[in-house]
């Protein structure tokens, strides 16, 4: 099931991969993608012909990238990104979706850097995405929240819809209303929350250059109605 709340929540997001095949193209192959989920950027990559190596922490999600990847040039990794150790070397390692703010503060962030930067090829680079800007909401009795996004599969209806987004000490709290029916019609209800560490392409800067990365530039993926927008920053060694 967790297979089908990602892809649910995750998988319709397209404003970045213009960016990434972009990047892919600029920088060449392999490429090495960090939070890889079932496969929305690596995939998409693979298809065009690039050689991906797709890591993500989550055995479920690795094992159905690797189920819709047979046949194209793509590698799936279990590992944590703060600790993997890879027998290849990159010319490029994107860090989509704000997947950098789920590693657990600077310390978290600064292990994934030292390994980033292990497996860089001369010129190579990191591209990570963050969003150091979500617009706050509570919901408010009586009217209607964001829409849900619902998809079926199997017969059983899926349904997750955003109801808040707080902030906490250390960042971002997104919370949403995971609901499901079954072919019988039995209603399910629980209360998934993400918390996102609060970073700034600033930050993410000065961290990179303790562990020997320097600024590259960045680019923008623009907000839209549903979606927020990104602060790609590139580092090179």
């Amino acid at each position: 099931m967790r297979t089908i709340w990602h892809d649910l929540e995750c998988g319709a997001y397209v404003e970045d991969m213009a960016l990434w095949r972009a990047l892919a193209g600029e920088y060449g192959d392999p490429v090495l993608e960090i939070g890889a989920g079932t496969g929305r950027v690596a995939c998409e990559l693979a298809r065009a012909g690039h050689d991906v190596t797709a890591l993500d922490n989550d055995p479920a999600l690795a094992a159905e990238l690797a189920r819709r990847a047979a046949g194209l040039p793509l590698q799936t990794v279990v590992a944590d990104a703060r600790e993997f150790e890879l027998s290849r070397r990159f010319a490029l390692i994107l860090v989509p979706m704000q997947t950098i703010q789920l590693l657990g503060g600077p310390e978290g962030r600064r292990r994934f850097l030292r390994c980033a930067r292990r497996h860089m090829r001369d010129g190579a680079i990191v591209a990570v995405a963050i969003a150091d800007q979500l617009e706050l909401y509570e919901p408010v009795a009586g009217l209607p929240g964001p829409l849900p996004d619902i998809r079926e599969f199997d017969g059983v209806v899926y349904s997750s819809q955003p109801t808040a987004v707080r902030t906490d000490a250390g960042g971002f709290v997104l919370e949403r209303r995971r609901e499901t029916i079954s072919v019988s019609g039995e209603r399910t209800i629980e209360q998934d929350a993400i918390h996102l560490d609060r970073l700034t392409p600033d930050e993410l800067e000065r961290e990179a250059g303790d562990v020997g990365l320097r600024p590259a530039g960045r680019r923008a993926v623009p907000e839209t109605h549903d979606y927020v927008g990104s602060a790609v920053v590139m580092l090179h060694g």
